[in-house]
């Protein structure tokens, strides 16, 4: 049956915008070669010459190592690009207001693709003239983004000058910062660019015969592992499915045989995965309940055949998602019609009358009625971020080609199937670094507190094949000499509690009225700041709020001011700035008998204060570690780790690889807090780590060198306090003049 196309201009205009919705003819392997030959012609554009690509985990990192180029003798004569996600580069004001990353990238190539189309015919032209400015990003300008590459080339950028340039020149710093690669000589990204294969290739990123450098190394196993990790809630599911099958239906007459047969199979394999998490198709996920709570782990070819998708192929399946860009149009799909959720569906679910749905509702207890409204809440949250979830989900779809035994699938079912999720996890991420080692001419990995390595070259280096003689390994101690650092291990507290934050007896009131008591004395001694380091947020709300009870902070509060780590991001920086305020003004006036001498902070091992900030000079006098940070043994993505480990890898000094694995990546964390004070051969601080196991050989082999060579185990209060107190008395300006006279 033909098409019958109506002469009215706005039908034809719709007509020609479904046109780009529909995905293009797949031809399988010579659809392939055809892009490849393209890359290729792109490839050839301009001579590769040899350089460094340094990647950290953070573009404040990134920038620091641009600023200290920049301050270089070779400033002048090497040429440096800096790249960064479209998040961090877009200058499109419209694009930018866009919750999610994929939805950033979305809009992005959707907006790229339309300026570089040209229309079929002159009266289409015509007849969407008003239409262009919307669709076509103005910054996606070829000659301006050749200006802004030259313009790069010639001096050195750091994020924020990168953006005010192409401001400046009206061209797109994410497009022309790649488009400056070939001609770099060094290149600084984010580790993810680096380390993921498929947007290394993307970025035209080419490891062969150059030298990769990656620092901030100490948790790149972890890194790998969640970079090639992914997770699907059944709200992204159920919303994929539903925007799919309209789709698939929209355009079913439209569609090439090929193509109809691939979404089919992606609606099947979808319809699968939400049949495994307890659900139903045709039903709103935040209605489902899948309760009770549960996890179950699967290798991947039992999670195949546990949801019956052992018969399709995925490799095939992933590679036409990849070639037809079936998330793209489906995007822009969702985008113009905006379909519904499959509420449609919702009237045949409730059979009941209404009086019988309100007897339902008053039977159920408070606290499940006060819960509810918030689940609902942050699932609405969660379906405002994602137009369509399904480039998120092509990515579960491709981890799902790995080989068996290198990862996991665990299925986690909520009450809700909203909340449900499946989740992939890497335990091989050798597989992945690979690549970087055989193609890069050498690798160097850097790190303030990389200790311990032995399990890092195991992981990483021998599981990828390289042999024990191609390892170079270089250590150095601090700048700052021996008298500069005072490490101290406590085992007991001033009233003589033993501390022992083991999950079992930290929760106590003693214990917590110990370290309250630790940290009034230390505050009256020492000047500046201190910065506390808990286990978890959950810890250092309890014992905060058990310290409002029994007056702590009041008394922490007469000779500093308390602050806590905030959890969202967006309120660090207004934090720091007042904590660096309150801290300048307490010591540039002196400290003053019974006045505040500076701030403490209260952080969490692993959170934001854990990485990436400078506690250097007074922000950071004195680091009190509470506990070690042991992760929940209990966890089955933990659990499944070690085991793999454990049939994998030898054991060394009578320990099981898990148990070795399990205390590096408590000793890793701590290393990571611990480490963020002494940033200058100038400066000074000493080390509080609280908890009788510090005392261990064990745990303080694992400790950085330059600090373990200077910890001091003290079994008393009194000794250890009294050492801080002559610490901080002996680097008084005002006790050095005092002596000299």
């Amino acid at each position: 049956m033909k098409e019958t196309k109506s002469s009215d201009p706005s039908l034809e205009d719709e007509d020609d915008d479904d046109d780009k919705l529909v995905v293009e003819d797949y031809h399988s392997d010579d659809e392939a070669s055809k892009c490849d030959d393209d890359d290729s012609k792109e490839k050839e554009d301009e001579p590769h010459v040899t350089k460094i690509y340094y990647c950290s985990r953070t573009h404040s990192q990134l920038s620091q190592f641009v600023h200290e180029i920049q301050k270089s003798p070779y400033s002048e004569t090497t040429r440096v690009v800096a790249l960064g996600s479209r998040q961090n580069l877009c200058i499109n004001e419209t694009v930018k207001k866009l919750k999610s990353l994929s939805l950033v990238n979305d809009r992005c190539l959707e907006m790229q693709k339309n300026k570089k189309e040209p229309k079929k015919d002159q009266l289409q032209k015509k007849a969407k003239k008003q239409k262009i400015p919307s669709t076509g990003c103005p910054y996606y300008n070829q000659n301006n983004m050749d200006m802004y590459k030259d313009s790069v080339a010639a001096q050195i950028h750091d994020m924020e000058q990168l953006l005010t340039r192409g401001k400046e020149l009206k061209a797109c710093p994410y497009y022309s910062t790649r488009y400056a690669i070939p001609g770099a000589q060094v290149v600084v990204l984010p580790y993810n660019t680096l380390l993921h294969k498929s947007t290394r290739e993307a970025c035209g990123i080419h490891l062969e015969g150059n030298v990769v450098i990656i620092d901030e190394a100490h948790n790149l196993v972890e890194t790998i592992s969640n970079v090639y990790s992914v997770e699907v809630n059944g709200a992204q599911l159920c919303r994929a499915h539903s925007q799919l099958s309209q789709y698939m239906e929209k355009y079913r007459s439209r569609l090439k045989a090929k193509n109809l047969m691939y979404i089919k199979q992606i609606v099947q394999v979808l319809a699968s995965w939400i049949r495994c998490l307890g659900g139903r198709i045709g039903c709103a996920p935040d209605t489902q309940k899948t309760g009770p709570a549960s996890s179950k782990l699967f290798t991947i070819n039992d999670f195949l055949f546990t949801t019956q998708m052992d018969n399709i192929n995925l490799f095939k399946l992933q590679k036409y998602c990849e070639r037809s860009h079936i998330s793209r149009k489906l995007n822009g799909f969702v985008e113009k019609y905006q379909p519904p959720m499959v509420k449609i569906q919702e009237p045949e679910e409730p059979q009941q009358t209404g009086m019988t749905r309100f007897l339902q509702e008053i039977s159920k207890k408070t606290s499940e009625k006060k819960e509810e409204p918030q689940v609902l809440e942050k699932i609405d949250d969660e379906y405002q971020a994602f137009s369509s979830p399904l480039l998120h989900i092509e990515g579960f779809l491709l981890a799902l080609t790995n080989a068996d035994k290198d990862g996991r699938v665990v299925i986690s079912k909520q009450d809700f199937l909203s909340q449900s999720r499946l989740k992939f996890l890497l335990l091989n991420p050798a597989v992945h670094f690979q690549d970087v080692i055989k193609e890069a001419r050498a690798v160097i990995v850097a790190g303030g507190t990389m200790q311990p390595v032995d399990e890092f070259k195991h992981q990483l280096l021998y599981c990828a094949g390289v042999q024990e003689d191609r390892i170079a390994e270089f250590s150095c101690g601090h700048v700052i000499p021996p008298d500069q650092l005072l490490p101290i291990a406590l085992t007991t507290g001033p009233s003589g509690v033993d501390f022992n934050f083991t999950y079992q007896s930290r929760d106590t009131p003693k214990m917590m009225d110990e370290v309250g008591r630790v940290l009034v004395n230390v505050s009256n001694v020492v000047p500046g700041g201190v910065v506390i380091f808990f286990p978890s947020y959950d810890y250092e709300k309890l014992i905060y709020s058990h310290w409002e009870k029994t007056g702590v902070i009041a008394r922490l509060g007469m000779k500093k001011k308390v602050f806590r780590e905030p959890r969202k991001a967006n309120q660090v920086d207004f934090m720091l700035g007042q904590y660096t305020s309150i801290i300048e003004k307490a010591c540039s006036g002196g400290v003053q008998s019974g006045g505040m001498n500076g701030a403490i902070l209260l952080c969490v091992v692993g959170g934001k204060m854990s990485e990436g900030i400078n506690f250097s000079d007074n922000l950071g006098r004195c680091i009190v570690m509470v506990g070690l940070p042991f992760a929940n043994i209990k966890s089955p993505e933990l659990k499944e780790k070690m085991d793999y480990l454990n049939a994998t890898m030898p054991s060394s000094n009578g320990k099981t690889p898990g148990q070795i694995h399990y205390e590096n990546l408590c000793m890793k964390a701590v290393n990571q807090s611990i480490g963020r004070a002494i940033r200058h051969k100038g400066d000074y601080a000493t080390i509080l780590l609280l908890d009788s196991r510090y005392a261990r050989s064990s745990i303080q082999s694992k400790l950085p060198g330059w600090i373990a060579r200077r910890l001091q185990t003290i079994q008393k209060f009194g000794p250890a306090f009294g050492a801080i107190r002559k610490f901080f008395v002996e680097r008084r300006p005002s006790s050095s003049k005092a002596d000299t006279s």
